[in-house]
């Protein structure tokens, strides 16, 4: 990456790589994204290319399957922004193929490709003027119910770890690594055809939102969302710092 991802053409000219790009809010994101003047990777399972539009096709496709994310590393070498929207909703299903599957999918997938682009930009060497960023979809079901107890859960388990991430940034006064949570409300796709936005409004949302703030980017029409949600995450992060001055200050026992 060349600019600042802080000057005033945000997105142009940036390389970015987007998850779930074959679904509603993939497609949506990525045709906002090219309108900015940025390259588009859309990473998908299907080898079918689902978009009707050609603005919401990506530049380039590259597939991918959750276990082997390893294997995108040198895909995702040269890329400035990750997006990580795949997501999978067994709604009222709790049996243990169900819980394994959405545990993989929604939490332990996002989490693996979070530490190889964090691996990528501490190797890279970047600075603050020259920095990656993974922007990751927790949605607000991480702090609400979502009529899908196994979703919530799996969310809240990726929510709960990207905020021990953003914590340890902080403590580090790292740069060279940046984290946007992404707190959505309901909108319409296939893991939700009853959402009362569409994904078009919400891609649109998080790009604006995306280019002022620092790291949760919350698109709702619940007014709860946008109080609670803060205060969580204060709470989490003062948490996780507290606890590790304590064992900072501990004498090992000889």
């Amino acid at each position: 990456m060349k600019k600042s991802l802080s000057d005033k053409s945000r997105f142009k000219g940036l390389k970015i790589a987007i998850t779930g790009a074959n679904g509603s809010l993939g497609k949506s994101l990525i045709e906002v994204l090219k309108k900015e003047g940025a390259y588009l990777i859309g990473l998908t399972h299907d080898k079918k290319n689902n978009s009707n539009s050609e603005g919401s096709k990506p530049d380039e496709w590259i597939l991918w399957s959750c276990g082997k994310e390893r294997l995108l590393s040198s895909s995702l070498a040269n890329v400035d922004i990750l997006i990580l929207n795949h997501g999978f909703n067994p709604k009222g299903m709790i049996e243990s193929n169900e819980i394994n599957k959405a545990l993989e999918i929604n939490s332990l997938s996002h989490l693996r490709l979070i530490e190889i682009f964090e691996d990528l930009a501490l190797s890279n060497n970047l600075n603050k003027y020259n920095s990656k960023e993974v922007w990751v979809n927790t949605s607000e079901a991480e702090i609400q119910i979502a009529f899908s107890p196994v979703y919530e859960i799996t969310k809240r388990l990726i929510g709960e770890l990207i905020s021990l991430k953003k914590s340890k940034l902080l403590m580090e006064k790292r740069n060279s690594f940046i984290i946007k949570k992404l707190i959505l409300g309901p909108f319409k796709s296939k893991l939700n055809p009853q959402g009362i936005m569409s994904p078009e409004f919400v891609a649109k949302k998080i790009v604006q939102k995306a280019k002022k703030e620092d790291y949760l980017v919350i698109v709702s029409p619940n007014p709860i969302t946008h109080l609670i949600m803060p205060f969580v995450e204060l709470i989490r992060i003062f948490y996780s710092r507290f606890i590790n001055k304590i064992y900072s200050n501990t004498t090992p026992l000889k």
